[in-house]
C-alpha cells in the first residue's frame, strides 16, 4: 500500500544528480507512448526491458499514463508492449513479469484515500481551499481523487516517484499543460528528486521526443527552481 506515507514513494538514488538508468528509460517509454510514436515506442520497451524494468512495471506505465492522455494513446502503447514481448520470446529472451499490485485493504472511501494521497504528494492540507476549476465542475475534482489518486496512484507497481515521472512525462509530450506540468514537477521536488535530477529529465526528453518539447518543459522547470537553463 502506498498511502502509509512518502518513504514507499520514494525511490532510493546513488546519486542525486541523475536519474537512475530505470527512470531514464521509463520516461522515454512514457513520453514515446504520449507520442504515439510506436516504432519509436518499440525501440524504448527494448531498452526498458534490457535495464531491467519488468512487464508490470511498464504495463502499469502505460496505464497510468491513460489519465494524462487518453485510452487510446494508453492501448496502443499497450498493443505494442504485447508485440515487442512476442518478438522477444521467439529470439529467446524470457523477461521478468514482476510483482502485480497488492489489493488494496484500505476500506474508506475513495475519495477520501484519494484526498490524502494527494495531499501527501503535494505537501498541502487536505482540507486546502480547492481550486477554482473545481468549484465550477466539482464532478471533475470528485473524478480526480477518487480515480486518478486512488485508482491509479495507490497501486503499488510503481511508487510514487515513478508515477510522477511518467506523468512528467506525458505532460511534456503533449504540450499546452503547462500549469498542470509546474504543478507535478512540484510533487516531484516535495517527494525528494533534486533540480538536478530534473534537469536530467529534460536531457532525455530532448533525446527522446525532440529539444522543442524540452525547451518547454526547462522553461517551466526554471521558473520553478530558479536554476539556470542547461546548454
Amino acid at each position: 500500500m502506498l498511502i502509509t506515507g512518502l518513504v514507499q514513494g520514494a525511490t532510493a538514488q546513488a546519486d542525486s544528480t541523475t536519474l537512475t538508468p530505470q527512470q531514464r528509460n521509463l520516461v522515454s517509454v512514457a513520453a514515446t507512448t504520449a507520442k504515439g510514436d510506436l516504432p519509436k515506442l518499440a525501440v524504448q520497451l527494448n531498452k526498458a526491458l534490457d535495464a531491467g524494468l519488468t512487464v508490470n512495471q511498464l504495463k502499469e506505465a502505460i496505464v497510468h499514463l491513460y489519465a494524462y492522455c487518453g485510452f487510446p494513446r494508453s492501448i496502443r502503447g499497450l498493443q505494442t508492449l504485447m508485440t515487442v514481448l512476442e518478438d522477444r520470446k521467439a529470439k529467446g529472451i524470457t523477461d521478468k513479469w514482476g510483482n502485480p499490485a497488492s489489493p488494496i485493504t484500505d476500506n474508506r472511501s475513495k475519495y477520501d484515500r484519494g484526498r490524502d494521497i494527494l495531499a501527501k504528494l503535494s505537501g498541502t492540507s487536505a482540507s486546502s481551499p480547492k481550486a477554482a476549476y473545481a468549484v465550477f465542475s466539482p464532478e471533475i475534482e470528485v473524478f480526480l481523487k477518487e480515480h486518478l489518486f486512488a485508482d491509479l496512484f495507490e497501486r503499488d507497481v510503481l511508487n510514487y516517484t515513478e508515477r510522477e515521472l511518467v506523468t512528467i512525462s506525458v505532460l511534456s509530450s503533449i504540450g499546452g499543460v503547462e500549469p498542470m506540468l509546474k504543478s507535478h514537477l512540484g510533487i516531484c521536488l516535495h517527494i525528494g528528486l533534486t533540480p538536478m535530477q530534473l534537469q536530467d529529465f529534460v536531457k532525455v526528453i530532448a533525446g527522446t521526443i525532440g529539444e522543442e518539447d524540452a525547451k518547454a518543459t526547462e522553461e517551466v522547470l526554471t521558473a520553478l527552481t530558479n536554476t539556470p537553463q542547461t546548454k
